[in-house]
């Protein structure tokens, strides 16, 4: 009974030993191992088994990368404007050994470091810079930790600004000034409209003038053709008709007939001018038709005894 017991109780030491010495390292994680406290090996991913009682983990790292945030710190421009500055920093551990006996807390390190890098970025630029040159700040804070962090087994892959924090009085004169700077815009856009309008309505009259003074040329030499013709087209048909005239003269009954015309048309004359008008002026011969006609007649021989000019004939 007393052996039975003896074998349980060296299993389980047995047991006991394998669970403690025997290591399983996850993948993207290294172990530091230490024997009799000085520094023996790095385990990498996989199964390892230790010597009891002489070998133990002393570190374990974790070689994804993670972030690191940097809380808020006061930081003061070039032009003594204070700030409230905040970040985050992206590290990895690329040597197990160097992050555990290079320094106590790389973490703690780091993210000091960081700030100390930044306030002095800052440090060295204006307000105004300050919003424009965050990629350039970023940069010289990861440059610095890695100048630094060199015995340290990590490295900083990036480092970026959260916010930018400046005092209220800041944020309403730089309000105050961005709404001045849009006002300024906006008044050069409506002068540059009105300039713009101005041209495009003094071109717009400068065309229409030209429209209608072309217009207007083109009218009166239209109407001065027009004229033209009408009195070239009036003196045609008095010619014709002074030759008709004379033709009608000159052929056998012709100055009785006249006669007869103009009797009627000095009686027809006479007679609308009394239906038009209360008050007139006659001649006082007005009943002597004979005289008038004579002497009518006698105009007419006049222009009859003219020779006719006929156009030749084709």
């Amino acid at each position: 009974m007393e052996l039975l017991f003896g074998v349980i109780v060296f299993v389980v030491f047995i047991v006991v030993i394998l669970l403690k010495t025997a290591i399983v390292v996850p993948q993207r994680h290294e172990y530091v191992v230490e024997r009799l406290g000085k520094y023996r090996t790095t385990l990498e991913a996989g199964f390892h088994v230790l010597w009891p009682f002489f070998d133990k983990i002393a570190y374990k790292r974790n070689l994804k990368e993670f972030p690191v945030d940097i809380g808020g710190q006061t930081c003061i421009t070039a032009d003594n404007v204070t700030l409230e500055v905040d970040g985050i920093m992206y590290i990895q551990v690329v040597n197990s050994r160097q992050s555990a006996y290079g320094i106590d807390d790389y973490h703690f390190a780091a993210s000091q470091l960081a700030q100390t890098s930044l306030r002095s970025a800052i440090g060295k630029i204006s307000l105004d810079n300050t919003f424009e040159a965050r990629e350039n700040l970023n940069q010289q804070v990861v440059e610095a930790i890695d100048d630094a962090a060199q015995n340290w087994g990590i490295k900083v892959l990036r480092y970026e600004i959260k916010d930018i924090q400046p005092p209220r009085s800041v944020l309403d004169a730089m309000e105050k000034q961005m709404q001045a700077e849009r006002e300024k815009r906006a008044e050069i856009a409506r002068s540059e409209g009105d300039k713009q309008s101005v041209i495009n309505r003094a071109e717009g009259e400068r065309a229409e003038a030209i429209a209608k003074s072309e217009g207007e040329k083109m009218k009166r030499i239209n109407e001065a053709e027009g004229r033209a013709q009408e009195i070239l087209k009036v003196a045609e048909a008095t010619a014709a008709g002074i030759r008709k005239v004379g033709e009608a003269l000159a052929s056998p009954g012709g100055h009785e007939a006249a006669r007869l015309e103009v009797a009627k048309k000095y009686i027809d004359e006479f007679g609308k001018l009394a239906k038009e008008n209360n008050t007139m002026i006659v001649p006082g011969n007005l009943t002597d038709v004979s005289g008038m006609v004579a002497t009518a007649m006698a105009t007419m021989q006049q222009v009859g005894k003219k020779p006719v000019v006929r156009p030749p004939k084709a």
